[in-house]
């Protein structure tokens, strides 16, 4: 394989690797070496790539944000009304790519460490935006905009939770019982609120 097709598969595994360490000690208190180790390069090789581990750490998080994005897009093309797109969007957070042990780790790791990190921060900060525009692109056809936009605030706390109380958690992950509530509590808050004119 020629050498400049090498550095995008070996960044990648350096991503994966760091994820997997992650969730393996729930921290991101990893080191290089152990990272490296993991993804089957040296450690002089991590560091020609990612220069510090706070550059590999804020990539890592990139990756997982991008995959988020990529994922919900494509959900939301397929979506055929406004309900089914608040669907999507909560489907999506849930699935089994996003909600694997060591991914739900790795965000929990990662929030905590957002407040020391203004990169991180940043990072989590451009997720929230996403997460209450993905929902807002179906609520807001649905509730007036107001109430819109507490039902969506509110949905993203509820998927954050469920990380939360899942990262908590020992054993697989239950997407069915997570989706479910958060559905749950959208039929209520829909069955409440009179609809948009």
């Amino acid at each position: 394989m020629p050498k400049v097709g090498m550095e995008p598969l070996r960044r990648k595994a350096l991503i994966d690797a760091t994820i997997s360490a992650i969730g393996e000690r729930g921290t991101l208190d990893v080191t290089m070496s152990e990272i490296a180790g993991r993804a089957g390069v040296s450690s002089a090789l991590a560091h020609h790539y990612f220069g510090a581990k706070d550059e590999l750490l804020a990539a890592t998080m990139r990756h997982l944000l991008s995959e988020l994005l990529m994922d919900t897009t494509a959900a939301l093309r397929l979506a055929e009304t406004p309900r089914a797109r608040v669907s999507a969007v909560i489907s999506v957070n849930f699935s089994d790519k996003q909600f694997r042990s060591e991914t739900i780790a790795a965000w929990l790791a990662f929030y905590v460490e957002a407040q020391k990190s203004p990169a991180l921060r940043r990072l989590l900060r451009i997720y929230a935006r996403r997460l209450q525009s993905n929902l807002m692109s179906g609520l807001g056809r649905l509730l007036p905009h107001g109430e819109a936009e507490r039902v969506a605030e509110a949905t993203a706390a509820l998927i954050d939770g469920l990380y939360i109380r899942r990262a908590l958690r020992d054993g697989i992950p239950n997407a069915a019982s997570a989706v479910a509530l958060v559905e749950d509590f959208l039929e209520t808050k829909l069955s409440q609120v009179s609809p948009k004119p």
